[in-house]
């Protein structure tokens, strides 16, 4: 029997009735709610987790073969859940994490009554059909190739670019000792199976009524990503942020609390 608790390195803080489950991104653990989470504690009881291979989880649970793909998140997800008897949860995903949860509500969709999804992307890849990714092939392959021959470099590199905003350098720092702590074998193959993952066609089979937050100027996912998750996602809605970068929880966390709270107390 496999300790999940252990395994995901899970915590559970507040009081509310209501449960909230946090799931960070990618190169990142469940630290990177810390701007959030005091708001949040008050009013729901949240369940923070890192994915195996990230913070402190257990590195010996990590095989290549079970994260080859997003299932394998998407299982860990679902195992934390019943350990932890969690139903008619409100799931907030960052990143890939949106995608993971989204994977674990198609699966599951009684265990959730609302998804709230932070930058998210069902492909990274533009395509030769007219879909805009943001990214060619190409430059994945050099990320990866950057993070297989010089992997502080990669982290030191991609950590500005990413969170974009040159007038709080202390939160680029901060994520890129995140980056740079992971352990850089791992970090590789989940940035892998992260930008070449392909999820559109699963947007359709999503039932559960879902806020897409999509921020400005975003390195990672550009503003035609989230109307295309719009337009297919049956039940959601489209939040313009007016926060700049991939990681607004963490650059512009007041602004991230008002949207997601507006979102949770409309019925």
């Amino acid at each position: 029997m496999v300790d999940v608790v252990v395994r995901n390195n899970m915590k559970i803080v507040g009081e509310g009735k209501q449960v909230i489950i946090l799931a960070h991104g990618f190169g990142c653990d469940q630290s990177m709610w810390q701007y959030i989470t005091p708001n949040l504690a008050k009013q729901y009881r949240l369940v923070l987790f890192d994915y195996v291979g990230s913070g402190q989880s257990d590195l010996n649970a990590y095989t290549s073969e079970r994260y080859s793909s997003l299932n394998g998140y998407k299982q860990d997800l679902l195992e934390i859940m019943e350990a932890a008897q969690l139903r008619d949860v409100i799931f907030i995903g960052h990143s890939i994490s949106s995608m993971i949860g989204m994977l674990a509500a198609i699966e599951r969709p009684e265990w959730f009554k609302k998804m709230i999804m932070i930058g998210p992307s069902p492909c990274y890849l533009n395509d030769e059909h007219g879909y805009y990714g943001g990214f060619e092939r190409s430059d994945i392959m050099e990320l990866l190739e950057m993070m297989e021959m010089n992997f502080s470099g990669w982290a030191s590199f991609m950590a500005p670019m990413a969170m974009n905003n040159l007038d709080q350098p202390q939160f680029a720092q901060q994520l890129e000792q995140s980056f740079a702590s992971t352990n850089p074998i791992i970090a590789r193959q989940f940035a892998e199976v992260t930008f070449f993952s392909d999820y559109r066609a699963s947007l359709v089979k999503c039932t559960t009524p879902t806020l897409i937050m999509q921020c400005a100027e975003d390195s990672v996912v550009p503003i035609e990503v989230g109307h295309y998750l719009h337009q297919h996602i049956s039940n959601s809605e489209l939040y313009l942020m007016e926060a700049k970068g991939h990681y607004p929880h963490i650059s512009h966390p007041m602004e991230t609390l008002a949207t997601i709270t507006q979102y949770l107390e409309a019925e």
